[in-house]
């Protein structure tokens, strides 16, 4: 059976490729969904992990974008005077911008299209932790089937971050969109330190939607007046977890 990772960038799915390596298992695919948004760090930890992998394992992570008249999702949502579908309480941001570009890869993908002929499911991997179950219930598809890796051995994030650590590899932070609408407080104050350019085009993208059933991008949350008035003490949490695969 062919086994495919969908990879979000994040300590979790990291962590899972990695102990899945450990184990024996074989991965035929790893791909990632690039939205255009995700942080410097992210983007600088993909190629340093990838190296590590072809270096180690012998496997690359195939980095795929949606065919779109948009560059990005950035792109998308400022040429259309919108915010990220998060911000309304929808998820077609992820579907669109992730899970539709990986489906379309193996659907085109001539090892997939004997599996499926031959009338086998692909298995693909998600990076949930334990603590997340609540997440670990995509359905069954006519292709696919879906595992959770983490889930089956029992780890949490404490462990995720020991299994990279002791593979010798820097902890990868945190990935997300600069815009995701799913960002905390403390999420927006730590854009402003670390990427102050970054914050400011999520601002711009802010002010630039036609805002009319919503605050802001954190929905009942203006960033910019959040911004304004520096009071982060509480940071809270977002009001729903973005769809993408891994935090």
């Amino acid at each position: 059976m062919m086994q495919v990772v969908s990879y979000g960038g994040g300590t979790d799915s990291t962590a899972m490729i990695i102990e899945l390596l450990r184990r024996g298992e074989k991965i035929d695919w790893i791909t990632f969904a690039d939205t255009g948004g995700e942080k410097p760090h992210t983007y600088d930890f993909i190629k340093l992990f990838n190296d590590w992998l072809v270096d180690k394992h012998g496997v690359s992570i195939t980095v795929l974008k949606k065919d779109s008249m948009y560059s990005s999702l950035e792109d998308n949502c400022r040429r259309k005077n919108m915010l990220p579908s998060l911000a309304y309480g929808f998820k077609s941001c992820s579907e669109k911008w992730k899970i539709q570009p990986q489906d379309k890869f193996f659907n085109n993908l001539p090892q997939a299209k004997e599996e499926w002929k031959a009338g086998r499911k692909l298995t693909k991997c998600i990076g949930y932790d334990v603590g997340e179950e609540r997440r670990a219930k995509i359905s069954e598809s006519p292709k696919y089937v879906y595992r959770y890796p983490l889930i089956e051995w029992n780890m949490e994030r404490e462990d995720c971050i020991e299994v990279i650590e002791k593979a010798g590899l820097p902890l990868p932070g945190k990935s997300a969109c600069f815009f995701c609408p799913a960002s905390t407080k403390k999420d927006i104050l730590s854009l402003q330190s670390r990427y102050p350019a970054l914050l400011q085009r999520a601002l711009d993208m802010e002010a630039n939607a036609e805002l009319t059933t919503v605050k802001g991008l954190g929905r009942r949350l203006n960033w910019a007046q959040f911004i304004a008035t520096q009071q982060g003490e509480e940071f809270g949490v977002p009001e729903q977890a973005c769809g993408c695969y891994d935090g």
